[in-house]
């Protein structure tokens, strides 16, 4: 639920895939099921929030030709994570995204319509924590529109919600990948380097969903932590909210 959403952006549909990971432990033919099942959820918008391989070498051009079979009306936006630093590709996997139709914000944004409504779209590179989060990104913003940040790291919450963004997408922590169920449902080791591990969080008007994402780190399992498509709908908060 969003304060003061323009009418024509109630019950957008927004479909999110992150952290695909794609190497020997999460397959091709796997993350074409995932865009299948993606698509039967017509968005109009979907987006890609980081981590599309696991190491240099990985199958990243075909990954991209898989995710361009996207659909949504407004097209496909993406984010680069921590991973497309580590294997050195954030440039190749925004040239190829681009020959596919797929844009990687890299500190910059894209204004969306929506009928009679705007949409202001950003994205950033992964954010390390050594460094001031989502420097020079405030800039971007458009305080007359709904501000949508794409950011792999969902620490960077705090800061997007001071500078004013709507809602911000992320991915990273795969959920925990492994919550030990049966001493605690939120027990995981993601839960020991950010407060920001999955789902929905809120600060003020200010929103933040982090996917579990598809894929895996590590080891080729996940416990007790489902991968998923996340699909994020729009809605007016009612006066009574």
């Amino acid at each position: 639920e969003v304060p003061n959403l323009a009418p024509d952006l109630d019950g957008l549909r927004i479909v999110q895939l992150s952290d695909i990971h794609l190497s020997p432990f999460y397959t091709v033919a796997q993350l074409r099921r995932a865009v299948d099942q993606a698509n039967e959820l017509s968005p109009s918008l979907a987006v890609v929030t980081g981590d599309l391989i696991s190491s240099y070498g990985d199958p990243l051009e075909v990954g991209i030709l898989e995710l361009s079979r996207l659909r949504a009306n407004a097209g496909i936006f993406g984010c680069h994570g921590n991973h497309e630093i580590l294997a050195e590709v954030e440039r190749q996997a925004t040239e190829l995204g681009a020959r596919r139709g797929i844009r990687f914000l890299r500190s910059e944004a894209a204004l969306l319509r929506f009928g009679n409504a705007n949409l202001n779209l950003a994205g950033v590179d992964y954010q390390p924590k050594q460094r001031p989060y989502l420097n020079g990104v405030a800039g971007l913003r458009r305080s007359q529109d709904f501000n949508l940040l794409l950011s792999h790291n969902p620490d960077v919450f705090r800061v997007a919600a001071e500078q004013g963004w709507d809602l911000t997408l992320s991915g990273h922590t795969h959920g925990g990948q492994v919550t030990l169920e049966y001493l605690s449902p939120v027990l995981n080791p993601a839960r020991f380097y950010t407060p920001f591990v999955y789902g929905d969080y809120r600060l003020g008007r200010h929103s933040l969903y982090v996917t579990s994402g598809l894929g895996t780190i590590g080891v080729p399992a996940r416990f007790g932590t489902k991968p998923e498509i996340a699909l994020i709908r729009l809605r007016a908060l009612s006066p009574m909210s």
